[in-house]
């Protein structure tokens, strides 16, 4: 099998589990054990909760498990300007808007019968332009969503490339006019990954199946900033005894826990399921 460029990308909110051991060493299979093709993205847009030491536990943890990167990591911290000049862009084409609605607010028009609960409610037009004006100063700021159904026009039909599936079909207007940029900050996780994967010439995303809905709102941002598309492989998830998805709020299944109670490295990759 060919190596390929790939990527990692932790958020320093927490310990890693050994659902991200697994993923880590999914993309370290991928980019063929090479230090050059696998590159270590921090995930740290979640300012509030992202933390130095967890940076530091990420480190030690991959070492831990024989992973090793030759690139020095990136943090998306460090490119908030890049995320900017992509949001202005898509202001420009007007395939964006604001939203001034509170939490409480968008859900009560989240839980309306016609909205999907995994659907992004539209909220254009709901607040007059007064009623935005007045909010906006009152030191109110917006998200900012994704006009959907325009963005859609104006990409026509999208198609994401497997590793193993070959090409399927994407699907974007299944999920509503997702936020584009928090209140916080001109960003968000759907902008800034394909904005990194491009820049760092990433060949192949490999990710959980958690995300493989994401990868259709991906293809379709893609398109509308003229970015090429990489190839996708979302791998299977490491659950709980009960079938659910791993947090990091379980710290007994945390990879420092493993450590500390005298796993080895090999111990785990015999314990986590067959990369294939």
């Amino acid at each position: 099998m060919r190596s390929w460029r790939t990527r990692f990308a932790p958020s320093p909110t927490g310990h890693l589990h050994l659902g991200h051991a697994y993923s880590a060493l999914c993309v370290w299979h991928y980019a063929g054990g090479d230090p050059q093709n696998f590159l270590l993205r921090i995930d740290d847009l979640d300012y509030t909760r992202s933390r130095p030491e967890y940076v530091q536990q990420i480190y030690s943890d991959l070492h831990w498990l024989g992973i090793r990167w030759q690139q020095e990591p990136q943090f998306q911290s460090q490119r908030l300007p890049r995320y900017q000049a992509a949001f202005a862009a898509l202001k420009q084409q007007e395939l964006i808007y604001p939203c001034y609605l509170s939490r409480v607010e968008t859900s009560e028009i989240q839980s309306a019968p016609h909205d999907a609960p995994e659907r992004a409610a539209s909220t254009k037009g709901v607040l007059s332009q007064k009623e935005q004006q007045r909010r906006h100063q009152a030191g109110i700021q917006p998200a900012w969503r994704l006009d959907m159904q325009r963005a859609c026009e104006m990409a026509g039909p999208l198609f994401i490339n497997t590793l193993h599936h070959g090409t399927q079909p994407a699907h974007p207007e299944a999920f509503g006019d997702v936020i584009i940029a928090r209140r916080d900050i001109q960003a968000s996780y759907h902008l800034s990954v394909i904005l990194d994967d491009s820049d760092s010439d990433i060949e192949l995303v490999v990710r959980g199946k958690d995300l493989e809905p994401s990868t259709h709102i991906h293809r379709l941002l893609q398109t509308l900033l003229g970015i090429a598309p990489p190839l996708y492989h979302h791998h299977q998830l490491i659950t709980d005894d009960a079938g659910k998805r791993l947090a990091k709020r379980d710290d007994s299944r945390a990879l420092s826990s493993y450590r500390e109670k005298g796993w080895s490295a090999e111990r785990i990759r015999e314990y986590l399921p067959d990369i294939g």
